[in-house]
């Protein structure tokens, strides 16, 4: 682990990635690129220049999730912090922590914020979000932990003794991994809470595949370029040529897993040569690599995970168009 310095006092940034995260990168290519059905995880989407797609995609008119859930949390914050008595907020896959902030108003109103821990793979984006809010909040202390979800939760700094603590996995994060790792990861997360804190789960729900598609698929073709980023990353990290133009995005919703898929479909059959790995990937024409999938989900189906990593569903707060839900939940005492 490295600590990188700070001039500020009240943050602290633990960098876990390092060659680390360099391998895991390239065990993840060398496995998804060598299946029959190829496949890239979606956390590889978000170097610099994927966050900030992301964020251009969360502005569009066909993308409701982040203004649906910005809505529960200007709506119910005040209630949520009033459940949980929340003094520290965990941010997993903090990004910017633009949504975060009404969540850490409604803290600071209530007088009960001590600390945030925003949890990203962007060392850049956790450093300029935790300088920022040490500004905004006087008196908040800020601890940075730079690591991936699958390999990295149990860096998290240990809760203070009497300070109930909220871990926030937003933005339907949750929904990019399939039902035995989703049910996984909710069990690692479920392992950092004690008996007073909560987690604050974001789920997009189950709605018809028009609107869900046009989300994933947006006219101006933002969405497009996020998704070919993902080749980007694997041409300038593992010394790779895919040709980007020759690679179409695509979307669609699974009615029978109740999730999107993206994929890149090649127009032309090409050998890729990804040096790093000494490994020549060959596609056929049309032939496609998955890159994401985005699981819609109900409040049944939300319970039947929870319940599934030992926790509780304990509240539950929805939009006016109840297009997207934040759930509380609460470890089942043993």
């Amino acid at each position: 682990m490295a600590i990188s310095p700070t001039c500020q006092p009240d943050i602290t940034i633990d960098d876990h990635l390092d060659v680390a995260h360099e391998r895991g990168l390239a065990e993840d290519v060398l496995d998804g690129l060598t299946r029959p059905f190829k496949e890239l995880p979606p956390k590889h989407f978000y170097d610099e220049r994927g966050c900030e797609l992301f964020d251009r995609i969360t502005e569009l008119p066909e993308y409701y999730p982040t203004r649906a859930e910005r809505a529960i949390l200007e709506a119910d914050a005040e209630a949520i912090v009033a459940a949980t008595g929340a003094a520290e907020l965990v941010e997993l896959g903090s990004g910017t922590a633009a949504k975060t902030r009404v969540l850490l108003d409604a803290m600071a109103a209530a007088e009960t914020l001590r600390r945030f821990v925003p949890f990203d793979v962007a060392e850049s984006v956790v450093r300029a979000s935790a300088e920022a809010l040490v500004e905004e909040y006087p008196g908040l202390r800020v601890h940075g932990v730079i690591g991936d979800f699958e390999r990295h939760l149990d860096r998290i700094p240990p809760p203070v003794p009497g300070e109930p603590r909220v871990v926030a996995l937003l933005g339907g994060t949750i929904g990019n991994f399939p039902p035995g790792s989703r049910r996984r990861l909710l069990r690692e997360i479920a392992a950092l809470l004690g008996p007073e804190d909560r987690l604050l789960l974001g789920t997009d729900l189950v709605k018809d595949s028009g609107t869900l598609e046009a989300a994933y698929d947006d006219a101006a073709g933002v969405t497009a370029e996020f998704n070919r980023n993902v080749l980007r990353v694997l041409n300038r990290e593992l010394d790779a040529d895919f040709p980007l133009e020759d690679f179409e995005h695509v979307a669609f919703f699974d009615r029978r897993n109740e999730w999107i898929e993206m994929r890149l479909r090649a127009r032309r059959a090409c050998t890729v040569r990804i040096a790093t790995l000494a490994l020549d990937v060959e596609l056929a024409a049309g032939e496609e690599i998955r890159t994401e999938i985005s699981a819609k989900f109900t409040r049944r189906r939300v319970a039947e995970d929870c319940a599934a990593a030992g926790l509780r569903l304990d509240g539950w707060h929805t939009d006016a168009e109840r297009r997207f839900a934040l759930s509380l939940a609460a470890p089942v005492a043993v």
